[in-house]
């Protein structure tokens, strides 16, 4: 998770808010000399972000996404057009990753109970791998519907949804007339203007100590970090955690975080868990060839290691 720096006591015209949404914490920054717009609207943001909660989320039985793991399998489900967008582009993420970005990872990642210190037997691996690729689900819209092609396909967005979720708010604020706002959760944030007269600062944390190891100064970007460190438990010297390659239905292990800027949070999103999944080799690859886009990443050996973009300013004295 970013760590956000800078969050002083709020000022008059600064209004801020957090609530514990999408499993992680969520808050919201913004500058406005109308005090009660500010509070309106850092209400509207957590609104929001509850509003894709039950929208997106695994854990609610009652959810779009649920319906669609419970039924896809049988038929087509008929969903939202935007739970068909973000899918839909959670797919190209897919294709462009070489499969490293999998929302069909969840057919293994179901087996996984972090909190309890649960992973998949070997037969229960075994008989998930087959479903995770992402060509078994089926798009049509046209009628707005998602079909799986494989009976044990499950999906799960938790990979991308934050990150719509950070995107949709800064929206909101902006079709406000807000232009001085942050919002974030969990490791996904997003910035707009400043705070103050300077950027926003933005730390990236050690994922093995206390502490933050890099510091991102930031004015109209996004950045997400994932980490090892989030949702975890340690089994003598190996550590099972939440971000699967899906290759193996096995947690990625050559890197401890990656943390990506950009211009929207959803893309961030996305890409942090890809190169997280790649490596450091092939997920710097990955960013130097995608446009206005950087990263930073500590391998498993506590290794910083940066995008050409970022390397650049590195070297400068």
């Amino acid at each position: 998770m970013a760590a956000l720096l800078a969050l002083s006591p709020v000022a008059a015209d600064w209004h801020r808010e957090e609530a514990a949404i999408m499993g992680t914490a969520v808050a919201v920054e913004l500058w406005t000399t109308d005090a009660a717009q500010g509070r309106a609207l850092t209400r509207s943001v957590l609104d929001e972000m509850r509003r894709i909660d039950r929208l997106m989320s695994t854990y609610r039985p009652d959810s779009e996404l649920s319906r669609v793991n419970m039924d896809a399998a049988g038929q087509p489900v008929r969903i939202s057009t935007e739970l068909l967008a973000l899918v839909k582009r959670a797919l190209g993420y897919s294709i462009t990753t070489g499969s490293a970005f999998d929302i069909t990872y969840a057919s293994a990642g179901q087996h996984y109970d972090f909190r309890t210190g649960r992973k998949p037997d070997a037969a229960q691996l075994t008989g998930a791998l087959p479903a995770i690729d992402y060509r078994h689900v089926v798009v049509d819209e046209a009628e707005s519907t998602i079909r799986f092609l494989h009976p044990g396909v499950r999906i799960d967005l938790g990979g991308i949804a934050k990150g719509y979720g950070v995107d949709r708010c800064i929206a909101l604020l902006a079709d406000a007339g807000i232009t001085n706002a942050l919002v974030s959760a969990g490791g996904d944030t997003r910035v707009m203007g400043k705070r103050w007269k300077r950027p926003w600062q933005v730390g990236i944390r050690d994922p093995r100590k206390e502490g933050i190891v890099s510091m991102i100064p930031l004015e109209d970007a996004a950045i997400s970090t994932s980490g090892d460190y989030e949702r975890y438990f340690d089994e003598g010297e190996v550590r099972y955690h939440h971000i699967l390659n899906p290759g193996t239905g096995d947690s990625a292990r050559e890197v401890h975080s990656a943390s990506i800027i950009g211009q929207t949070a959803t893309d961030t999103d996305a890409l942090s868990t890809s190169v997280f999944v790649l490596g450091v080799e092939a997920g710097l690859a990955l960013i130097n060839r995608t446009p206005d886009t950087e990263a930073i990443i500590i391998d498993n050996k506590g290794l910083l290691h940066y995008s050409d973009g970022l390397a650049r300013v590195e070297k400068q004295p």
